[in-house]
């Protein structure tokens, strides 16, 4: 098991124990609908798995892959997954899953693999800048990884490079967030009942 599933194993933990608590604070017979962890945890885990890679290089089979699966895991608290590939431009987009809040922390369900990596020439992204946006339209620091040297076909990043965002991101509209095209309009981030999901991992 990697630092990164110990780390999500955790902090999913102590959402789960913190749950039953927010159902009896509530007082009254209705049924308990799910709620997000809060940001803070997600914000957590962002801050721990910068060291390790937001993103993963693979060499495989003539092929240069991008993994994003650390960021994905953190899907229903983020708006956009900004990211360039040889250049600070940020003008790509990750595509996010939909959120299912009854499992916040799952991969979503992906048979072709496009919320989990991109596939590219071997050799052909030298850097890439990363930017995740949480669903206030908040932007997180701008962090360039580059492929780690001499570890074959095994998963690597290292960071090149961390700036700061130079000013907070417009709030995102509807149709951009995985969590508003499920989330009422009450507060408190409850959610309308999702189909349940699973998705292979790397």
């Amino acid at each position: 098991m990697t630092r990164f599933s110990m780390l999500l194993l955790a902090l999913a933990g102590c959402a789960a124990l913190a749950g039953p608590a927010l159902a009896q604070d509530a007082g009254d017979e209705e049924d308990y609908k799910p709620v997000l962890p809060d940001v803070a945890i997600y914000k957590a885990m962002l801050d721990a798995n910068k060291v390790s890679g937001w993103i993963q290089f693979r060499n495989y089979d003539d092929r240069q892959l991008i993994y994003f699966t650390a960021l994905q895991t953190m899907h229903c608290r983020l708006s956009e997954i900004r990211y360039s590939i040889n250049s600070d431009a940020l003008d790509k987009r990750f595509p996010l899953g939909a959120c299912n809040p009854q499992i916040p922390f799952n991969l979503p369900e992906d048979s072709t693999n496009k919320y989990i990596y991109i596939s590219l020439p071997a050799g052909e992204v030298k850097t890439l800048a990363i930017q995740a946006v949480w669903d206030d339209g908040a932007g997180s620091e701008i962090v360039v990884y580059k492929p780690c040297e001499g570890v074959g076909d095994a998963t690597c990043a290292a960071i090149k490079t961390i700036k700061k965002p130079k000013k907070q991101l417009q709030e995102p509209v509807p149709s951009d967030s995985p969590i508003r095209a499920v989330q009422s309009q009450t507060p408190g981030k409850t959610f309308t009942e999702p189909s349940p999901s699973s998705a292979a991992r790397p």
